[in-house]
């Protein structure tokens, strides 16, 4: 059950005012969000890079127990990118440690938030460590029912197209598929997302107009909204305020 459909007074997170402001009837079901402004928030807070990308995981949890009161049904977050490999080798391998370090650490949360885990991009080629406490993690959250948590790891929105054509070229080579058959529907029912409807939202932190090779296919029509706030210190509020923002909004798919 979301926060909007019980007693506001046991919220965590919002005032009955800032819940006022939202049409309980238009909540994007899908939500999609670049966690951007971890290595810049500790730059300015005079900490050091790994402190800051554990305070992103840390904001992490709190934004995805906000979503779920308030009724958002998928959230995916941009968490590690085919092109972040090419970052120096100590910090890849302090964020494969923290991703890791996350996952132990939060795994009994996620349960008991009803929280269910799930992963879009190549995995293959991450750690075995990682693997192997991502699938326990996947696994252990299958129950979850509040809201889905998709985790973009070693993903790119090119790459994610060409391998679904990859898997459409085998479907034809097997006789499963026609060339000729393939519509904007069958390219999508092969990406990693296909699970799920587009994003309706797409939230960019940190100020920055682009959506740097996340779900280039699917937020298409996405409404996006664009914060300062850099991903550390984006709050329940800001989330509120995004979705506020997309509720004024009149979606027409291009038209």
């Amino acid at each position: 059950m979301s926060l909007l459909n019980r007693d506001t007074s046991q919220s965590l997170f919002y005032s009955e005012e800032e819940l006022a402001l939202v049409d309980t009837q238009k909540i994007p079901e899908h939500v999609a969000i670049v966690m951007d402004g971890n290595r810049r928030w500790a730059k300015k807070q005079g900490l050091s890079i790994d402190k800051g990308h554990w305070q992103g995981a840390e904001q992490l949890d709190v934004v995805v127990r906000a979503a779920a009161d308030l009724g958002i049904k998928t959230l995916t977050v941009f968490s590690f990118s085919t092109e972040n490999w090419k970052r120096p080798k100590y910090e890849v391998a302090l964020l494969m440690k923290l991703l890791e370090r996350y996952l132990i650490s939060k795994k009994e949360d996620l349960v008991r938030e009803g929280v269910r885990l799930h992963t879009i991009g190549n995995i293959e080629r991450l750690p075995k460590g990682v693997k192997k406490i991502l699938q326990e993690t996947i696994e252990t959250t299958r129950q979850g029912e509040k809201i889905n948590l998709v985790l973009a790891l070693n993903y790119g929105g090119r790459d994610e197209i060409r391998r679904a054509f990859l898997k459409m070229g085998k479907a034809c080579t097997d006789g499963v598929l026609r060339w000729d058959d393939v519509t904007e529907e069958t390219i999508a029912s092969f990406l990693d997302t296909a699970q799920w409807n587009d994003p309706e939202l797409f939230i960019r932190p940190s100020g920055e107009f682009r959506v740097s090779n996340f779900l280039n296919w699917q937020i298409s029509y996405s409404e996006m909204v664009v914060t300062d706030v850099l991903w550390p210190e984006f709050s329940p509020q800001d989330l509120l305020n995004a979705v506020v923002c997309y509720q004024k909004r009149e979606r027409r798919y291009g038209g």
